[in-house]
């Protein structure tokens, strides 16, 4: 155990600079210690190689094989297979049925050609299924190594993997009922299949409606009894022991019984922070190592027709599965990176491959040559798609968004909010009130407090839904629970609200919010200024780290963002109900755009209410007639269809300003700073047009676009508050 350690964690030390999963480092490690490396040599073997000494390896091995496959069962969503987009459905389906069609053809052909016998073409059979399939726990390993597990590219790549598990469970069930057939007799694989759809039924019906008991029996926010996570994990060990009595893999009795276990607090996530360090750090690499300490890479001849027929039959089925899942990504249109990156990770193979050779190897099914063959295949894939994934994948794009996250195309408005100070939240309330919740038309706000860490303590990102007490957060994030509860008590069913901390250094604080928008599915995500203003319209401080923040997120985040500039009304609250006409008076500034687009439909959602008055003002060139190109259309088209709904509102308006130059525009904004209260603009950044010619140079906070940072820095004593609206980039 010593030397396998030793020598993987040492491999790792150096693999892991080139993007290395440490899957590899493992495999050598195996093939150091076993009989192709130290093997060979006759005292090592008398000494480390006994019989008593693989028996204990490969029992602890076995165990830690075993509960892995449990741990994967329960982290398993089998409901996201049913909310899978069409793209990682049909990826999913044809990398699974393309290989095994192709590869197929591929064994019948060279099983006639060099003339093998039943045990050679059953084995290639079963090869060729065992390449095809695309296991759940060996692409989430490598996505969760690579950090992608928030982001949309891996979330995209387990759904996918999610509807090829289906397949892959299938297909390993068949060539295992295959092998016993074989091996045995037909009445012994039927056996296995009665007891297997027995077994099935009792997990169904009787196993989970008692773990549904358990977390009925556990309080609110105590920890499960050890007594039922002991329980459970016996009961995941027995259903592997039952697998291996009718000759199945024990790896799929652990897995369907993981899978019984109901996700997520408190009784999933008890049972696997009980085992998961053990296992994933223990078991499972000697499980690896003593795989590959079997394989004897000399013995390796392609002299051996049944060896060249493996060889050809692997290429063929790894070929197949990475086009089969790389062109449904290009036909819907996945950036070609991406897709090739993924492609790439989804024709990895690991250790669930590992484990079916070995399996095999004993049912003697496979030959030494094959089996050292099928090792060095797993090595080699391994290897390349982690230097290929971490060449061509760009971290920076962790949170790109494939779909379509924004007002304009969103059924449902989800609004995730940050506050940065307590200052903060009395105009993001006003704000979102501003939005008209209505039972007819509810929305969703998710909070984020956020809190630069100090001292030594370790980030923490804490739900205070999951967790209502909380020891020194409640006195830092009490204020703001306090608020938000107040303010979801006066739109009862209009709003739901879900408040978290984040406690964390500011250069990692944007990952915190993108992660949450995209877990969240929010549509729009609203962020404070990083200036604050005295009523006198002096500055009372400006935050260059928050404004460092603000800029980070801009660039990442996986759906629309707004920043919230208060410049001094917030003695004024946003939105007062009145009966004397609207207390709220709000301008759109547009350009034209898919940013001021946005803000139209912002805007438009806050018209349903009559204490707010609306004013669109478009701004057009004075000199020449207005541009007829297909941006110009696409923003007509969004005004008939929004001004189309105004014309029965009497507190909407809308207005032509004519200008020649960006002075003009600038004049003109500044003599409506005393007319309204909340401006919309759509940030429109690097967008050149006649009427902001020459604001550019002028632009102190270029993160906000031209107009945003005109509002932003005018020097003025009015009070007045701006939101400067950027529309997700759909890739």
């Amino acid at each position: 155990m010593f030397a396998i350690f030793l020598i993987s964690h040492g491999c790792h030390f150096i693999l892991k600079r080139y993007g290395i999963h440490i899957l590899v480092s493992q495999i050598l490690a195996g093939v150091i210690v076993g009989t192709t490396g130290l093997g060979h040599q006759s005292d090592y073997t008398r000494i480390f190689l006994t019989v008593d000494s693989k028996q204990i390896l490969g029992t602890l091995a076995g165990l830690g094989y075993q509960l892995f496959g449990f741990i994967n069962g329960i982290k398993m969503d089998i409901a996201l297979v049913r909310k899978t987009g069409k793209m990682a459905i049909y990826s999913g389906i044809l990398s699974m049925v393309i290989p095994v069609v192709l590869g197929g053809v591929t064994a019948r052909m060279a099983s006639k050609y060099w003339n093998l016998d039943k045990l050679d073409r059953l084995s290639l059979i079963l090869v060729m299924l065992v390449q095809s399939m695309t296991p759940f726990p060996v692409i989430c390993s490598f996505i969760g190594d690579l950090k992608l597990t928030n982001s949309e590219l891996g979330r995209l790549g387990l759904s996918s993997v999610l509807t090829s598990e289906m397949l892959t469970q299938v297909l390993a069930l068949v060539a295992f009922f295959i092998g016993i057939a074989y091996k045995q007799r037909a009445q012994a694989a039927i056996e296995s299949v009665v007891i297997s759809v027995a077994f099935l039924v009792v997990v169904l019906y009787v196993v989970r409606p008692a773990m549904f008991w358990v977390i009925k029996q556990t309080p609110k926010g105590r920890p499960v009894k050890d007594l039922y996570t002991d329980i459970i994990i016996f009961g995941a060990l027995a259903s592997g022991a039952l697998f291996n009595y009718i000759g199945l893999n024990v790896f799929l009795g652990s897995l369907v019984f993981g899978l019984a276990v109901p996700a997520g607090p408190p009784l999933a996530s008890a049972v696997v922070e009980k085992i998961e360090c053990i296992v994933t750090g223990v078991l499972v690499p000697l499980f690896m190592a003593m795989c590959t300490m079997g394989a004897d890479l000399l013995k390796i001849d392609f002299d051996d027709y049944i060896l060249k027929s493996t060889a050809i039959v692997v290429f063929v089925v790894i070929l197949a599965k990475f086009g089969a899942y790389l062109v449904p990504l290009l036909y819907f249109k996945l950036p070609k990176q991406d897709a090739l990156a993924l492609a790439f990770l989804i024709s990895t193979k690991g250790i669930v491959e590992l484990g079916s050779f070995t399996f095999m190897r004993e049912l003697g099914i496979l030959t030494e040559g094959m089996f050292a063959f099928l090792v060095i295949t797993v090595l080699l894939s391994a290897t390349i798609s982690s230097f290929v994934v971490n060449w061509v994948y760009d971290p920076s794009r962790k949170y790109a968004g494939y779909q379509k996250r924004n007002i304009m195309h969103s059924k449902e408005l989800r609004i995730l909010t940050c506050i940065y100070r307590p200052d903060n939240t009395t105009i993001i309330i006003n704000f979102i009130k501003s939005l008209c919740p209505t039972i007819q038309s509810p929305f969703s706000v998710s909070v984020l407090h956020l809190i630069k860490i100090s001292g030594r303590a370790s980030p923490m990102f804490i739900s205070h839904q999951m967790q209502k007490k909380t020891v020194s957060l409640h006195s830092i994030s009490g204020n703001v629970i306090l608020s938000f509860k107040h303010f979801q008590q006066n739109y009862r069913d209009a709003v739901s609200v879900n408040v978290f901390t984040a406690i964390s250094p500011p250069k990692f604080m944007h990952e915190d919010i993108c992660t949450l928008a995209l877990d969240e599915l929010a549509c729009f995500l609203v962020l404070p200024f990083h200036k604050k203003w005295l009523v006198d319209g002096s500055i009372e401080s400006e935050d260059s780290t928050l404004r460092t923040l603000n800029c980070c997120v801009l660039e990442r985040a996986p759906c629309s963002v707004g920043i919230l500039i208060d410049r001094g009304n917030q003695v004024k609250s946003i939105f007062l109900e009145s009966s004397r006409g609207p207390s709220l008076l709000v301008v759109v500034i547009f350009f034209g755009g898919n940013d001021d687009q946005e803000a139209l439909v912002l805007a438009k959602r806050m018209s349903q209410n009559r204490n707010i008055s609306i004013k669109i003002a478009r701004f057009i060139p004075s000199t020449d007639e207005l541009e007829i190109n297909p941006d110009s259309m696409l923003d007509s088209q969004a005004l008939n269809y929004i001004m189309h709904d105004y014309t029965e509102h009497e507190t909407v308006d809308y207005i032509e300003e004519r200008v020649s130059d960006g002075l003009e525009t600038s004049k003109t904004i500044r003599s409506m700073l005393d007319k309204y209260d909340l401006f919309i603009v759509g940030r429109r950044k690097d967008i050149q047009t006649p009427q902001t010619a020459g604001l550019d140079d002028m632009s102190e906070y270029p993160e906000l676009g031209v107009i945003g940072s005109l509002l932003a820095s005018m020097d003025t004593t009015e009070k007045y508050s701006v939101l400067v609206v950027k529309q997700q980039v759909a890739l």
